[in-house]
């Protein structure tokens, strides 16, 4: 039995959730950098996102405008859990039916979330003088590639 997990989250909360880390400087119009109290609310879709237009230089923009969620129809509940699964390397199957999503769905937002998270890595060295790692993570299946190709480069050299 799969436990409705997104029926218990608040949207109003998720909504603050999602502005706190996605906006760091605080919801804003992307072409002049008015804040929200700028602007009025412009449209609101089923699925509870709100879009504002701009009362200085009429551009509308919404929650996840400059995000790598830009253009989506997630529900701002979905997109917290989504980023949680994904953080705790949930499995996408497992991911997908909690959330109500496809599995091909879910798996293409971890790619675009790994991409993202690895464009922002710094090149810096670290402060510490040494490091310890415990895990690696991989998206499945791709042990069993290396493996096997080593395994089929490994048979042609013999014959």
């Amino acid at each position: 039995m799969i436990f409705p997990i997104t029926d218990l989250l608040d949207d109003q909360e998720s909504i603050a959730w999602v502005e706190k880390y996605f906006h760091l400087k605080k919801l804003r119009c992307p072409g002049c950098g008015a804040t929200t109290q700028q602007a009025r609310q412009f449209r609101t879709h089923k699925r509870g996102g709100v879009d504002y237009r701009c009362q200085k230089c009429q551009s509308s923009y919404n929650l996840y405008t400059g995000t790598i969620f830009a253009g989506s129809h997630l529900e701002p509940r979905r997109v917290v859990l989504l980023v949680r699964g994904v953080c705790k390397g949930e499995p996408a199957t497992v991911l997908a039916e909690e959330l109500g999503l496809s599995r091909y769905c879910v798996h293409r937002w971890r790619k675009r979330l790994q991409q993202n998270a690895h464009a922002l890595l710094t090149e810096a060295a670290l402060a510490d003088a040494e490091t310890e790692t415990d895990e690696m993570f991989q998206n499945a299946g791709e042990k069993r590639r290396k493996a096997h190709r080593s395994s089929r480069s490994a048979t042609a050299s013999r014959q």
